[in-house]
């Protein structure tokens, strides 16, 4: 199955804030670059609840499902990066 790269990335725009900018800055460092497993596996991550995953993205929650980690790294990173600047 292919996924449309479109659509993922508008379903980075999230209703909340702080997420939504800690994803313009992700979607503007890693998105071109991401693998198609690693665009699954953001598609899946993007059908949680926006407190849930900003709660894994600043590190309040774990991260439990193992196959989202990199993401959830690449979004710390998003957002670790933008909290030094």
């Amino acid at each position: 199955m292919t996924i449309n790269r479109g659509r993922v990335r508008w379903q980075c725009r999230r209703a909340l804030l702080e997420l939504d900018l800690v994803f313009a800055r992700f979607l503007e460092r890693h998105f071109d670059r991401l693998t198609d497993d690693q665009l699954a596996d953001l598609d899946d991550l993007l059908r949680c609840d926006d407190y849930d995953l900003w709660a894994m993205v600043n590190g309040s929650k774990p991260c439990e499902e193992g196959r989202w980690k990199e993401m959830i790294a690449l979004l710390r990173e998003s957002f670790e990066s933008r909290a030094n600047h």
